[in-house]
């Protein structure tokens, strides 16, 4: 039987708080939990990342004797007990950071579909390319006051195609998290990254 993991990932450096509540098999590998994260997040995967956990540094494409790749690397065998925690960073120029706490070793919810589940959030994801947390943080101004803030105001709503929104829709927005669309995002993830027979090609 499965052991699941409930996590809870949270962005550093932006008020208010944004985070999200979700549940992963325990022996996911880290390159998969990148992928969780992603979806959960509202990122695109348009950038770089990496894990950290104490000293060690875990990507995609390791470039030194301090990296390792993630995709050889289980969570189960770095996060052990409840409070263990992950840094986890995306977006080397923007320097997104992350933070994913282990809050629950032993998860259990007899009507989960698939080995992912987003549970609960709060706050919409950043846009893309947006300056990190201090140019959200300034958007984040903009939005709650327009007009002192045309220009990071009229920035926002080019960015993420909202310039036929009121005022207060786009307001409204910002807090907007829906964990069922995610989950519908997560339910094709599982299908179609799930492991199979054989190599997608044999080695020549």
């Amino acid at each position: 039987m499965n052991t699941f993991y409930q996590l809870k990932i949270t962005l550093n450096n932006i008020e208010p708080v944004i985070w999200r509540r979700f549940v992963v098999p325990a022996n996911l590998t880290l390159d998969r939990l990148h992928d969780v994260v992603q979806i959960v997040m509202g990122w695109e995967d348009s950038h770089l990342h990496h894990f950290k956990f104490k000293k060690q540094i875990f990507t995609e494409s390791p470039e030194s004797i301090k990296e390792e790749n993630e995709a050889g690397v289980r969570l189960n065998t770095l996060l052990k007990s409840r409070g263990n925690k992950l840094a986890y960073l995306y977006d080397f120029s923007d320097g997104w950071e992350h933070e994913i706490v282990l809050e629950d070793k032993n998860y259990f919810y007899d009507e989960m579909l698939t080995p992912f589940e987003c549970i609960e959030g709060l706050m919409a994801c950043p846009p893309e390319d947006c300056g990190g947390s201090t140019g959200y943080m300034r958007i984040l101004r903009a939005v709650f006051d327009p007009q002192n803030n045309e220009e990071d105001y009229e920035f926002f709503l080019e960015m993420t195609g909202l310039t036929d929104v009121h005022e207060t829709d786009v307001q409204s927005l910002v807090f907007q998290y829906d964990p069922g669309a995610v989950n519908a995002v997560l339910a094709l993830y599982a299908r179609w990254s799930r492991d199979r027979e054989l190599p997608l090609v044999d080695d020549y």
